[in-house]
């Protein structure tokens, strides 16, 4: 698309997509290299993206950082520093995590073009984020859990390594892409919902609310719980339960847990 055309928008579209490119931030978990953020920095100014999460980086601020980012000064300046992975998620409805290899168990995996309308699509309604992990192991089995859907950049399958920097860049590519074409008119649409959607702080309540409940009936065994949870973890990131269908679902427990509990109390009662 050439720059004429991209003039040609109206200040109102260009402050619409701001707005919308607010509510996508990239987080990027225990970076061990300074030079990586500043390098994701600059990648995210070139694409009109502002919005950086470190969570536990081993070397930030740093003069390295500064220096690799040239012209995104601007974005380490009001990058948000945290020392978990949920300060970071809680408040987004949509998480995706970039993934460089096969998983035991897989999860729904998307292109980076297919994850670009995706994302860009959600941001609209609330915040959405893309996990970028260690640049010797990328994120963990638990922290992909905790991902609605994965992202996989298709390297070459003899030398797949890519830099962090050069992921994060390719996936603000493919969004802006999306926004770009959006601007020119072209095709994107999703259903629209009637609630909210859950949040990650939300999820996470109800998956522990739904392990002890599982485990109160005597469908999941504490000691040797498999693979049931991750599975459980899959099950929902493919629904994605809206506010209500959450609270309905965690009314279902509760009405389980009082059950289980008025049945212990009558068999304690006739043993007297």
């Amino acid at each position: 698309m050439s720059s004429h055309a991209v003039n040609a928008y109206t200040d109102a579209e260009l402050a619409a997509g701001n707005e919308t490119a607010k509510r996508i931030r990239f987080v990027m978990v225990n970076t061990s290299h300074p030079g990586n953020i500043g390098a994701a920095a600059r990648a995210l100014k070139t694409m009109s993206m502002s919005e950086l999460v470190l969570v536990a980086p081993k070397q930030f601020p740093s003069e390295e950082a500064v220096w690799r980012a040239a012209g995104g000064v601007d974005i380490l300046d009001k990058v948000r520093v945290v020392e978990t992975l949920e300060e970071a998620i809680n408040d987004c409805r949509l998480v995706v995590g970039t993934s460089a290899r096969g998983r035991r168990i897989p999860w729904p995996l998307l292109t980076p073009r297919a994850a670009g309308d995706k994302i860009w699509t959600e941001a609209k309604q609330h915040d959405t984020a893309i996990l970028f992990g260690r640049e010797d192991r990328g994120l963990t089995n638990e922290e992909l859990h905790r991902c609605h859907l994965h992202v996989h950049i298709p390297g070459n399958p003899d030398y797949s390594v890519l830099n962090i920097a050069s992921a994060l860049q390719i996936v603000a590519y493919e969004i802006r892409m999306t926004w770009m074409n959006e601007l020119a008119g072209g095709p994107l649409s999703f259903d629209d919902w009637d609630m909210p959607l859950a949040d990650q702080r939300q999820m996470e309540h109800y998956f522990d609310h739904l392990e002890k409940t599982l485990v109160d009936i005597g469908f999941l065994d504490a000691d040797n719980p498999r693979q049931t949870m991750t599975r459980m973890r899959r099950l929902y990131s493919r629904v994605r339960l809206d506010e209500m269908e959450l609270n309905m679902m965690r009314g279902m427990l509760t009405a389980l847990q009082n059950f289980i509990h008025a049945n212990q109390l009558d068999l304690e009662k006739s043993k007297d």
